[in-house]
């Protein structure tokens, strides 16, 4: 069996999309880190400063970067 890729998803509690993309993960069966930006000043600021970008949700898999839900770039780099 193949090893599942690290899966870290920044998130606010207010963003609907982010929720959208938990759910889709639990769904696909794909463990993941939950990082609230709202909360972790420390983990918003890597989160600027690795992506470029403010924007939530976040998923960094593995090395990958993925602003917004887009399920056909996940689908891609979890092998969905």
């Amino acid at each position: 069996m193949k090893k599942q890729k690290k899966v870290k998803v920044f998130s606010t509690p207010t963003c609907p999309y982010c929720f959208m993309v938990k759910a889709y993960l639990k769904e696909k069966n794909v463990a993941y880190e939950d990082v609230d930006v709202s909360v972790d000043q420390n983990e918003a600021i890597a989160m600027v400063q690795k992506s470029g970008q403010m924007g939530v949700p976040q998923l960094w898999i593995e090395d990958d970067i993925v602003v917004g839900f887009n399920k056909p770039v996940i689908d891609q780099l979890l092998n969905l």
